[in-house]
């Protein structure tokens, strides 16, 4: 009985350790993606009019909420914006608000995220499309604060927008593309 008796507590105590340890693992990724959230991205990020006038260059991300890359990509810009901040302005534009359109036909938008890369009179020097490893962003954002060449080769996973949609088309409709 006592050997029926110590596999039941065994048992019972790697399930306990098991519910501690997935809570704990719950928990922490909750509290940092609430942290690094796509939202609070774009909460602090520079007003594209602002952007324009302050003389600084600027890495411009058009996005939409239901964009898995773009989310996926917040932790990575979250981090780039605290490093880089005092010297490139990060602006987020939302492709599902139609006060975008414009900008979303100048730069040929057609994928998301969708990254742009613009000097310090606005001037765009280059673009990337789809989810880039925080090394290539880096380099790149470095090369933007410095006046150096951009390198931007290759793009990653990207969340495709219509082109016949009635939204780039200028219809009231922002979400038809989705």
């Amino acid at each position: 009985m006592s050997e029926s008796w110590a596999k039941r507590l065994r048992n019972g105590l790697i399930a306990v350790a098991a519910v501690i340890l997935a809570t704990g693992l719950f928990l922490a990724n909750q509290s940092r993606s609430a942290s690094t959230s796509l939202e609070a991205l774009v909460q602090r990020s520079v007003p594209l009019e602002e952007a324009q006038a302050n003389a600084k260059p600027s890495l411009v991300e058009f996005y939409a909420d239901w964009c898995t890359s773009c989310r996926s990509m917040a932790p990575v810009l979250a981090s780039l914006k605290e490093e880089f901040a005092q010297h490139v302005n990060f602006v987020m534009l939302n492709v599902d608000n139609p006060k975008w359109l414009p900008e979303l036909s100048r730069y040929r938008v057609n994928g998301i995220p969708h990254f742009l890369f613009l000097d310090r009179e606005g001037e765009l020097l280059g673009s990337a499309i789809g989810e880039q490893p925080e090394s290539v962003l880096r380099a790149n954002l470095l090369a933007l604060a410095s006046g150096d060449p951009l390198d931007l080769a290759g793009s990653g996973p990207v969340s495709g927008l219509d082109r016949n949609s009635p939204v780039l088309l200028d219809q009231p409709d922002p979400r038809s593309h989705g």
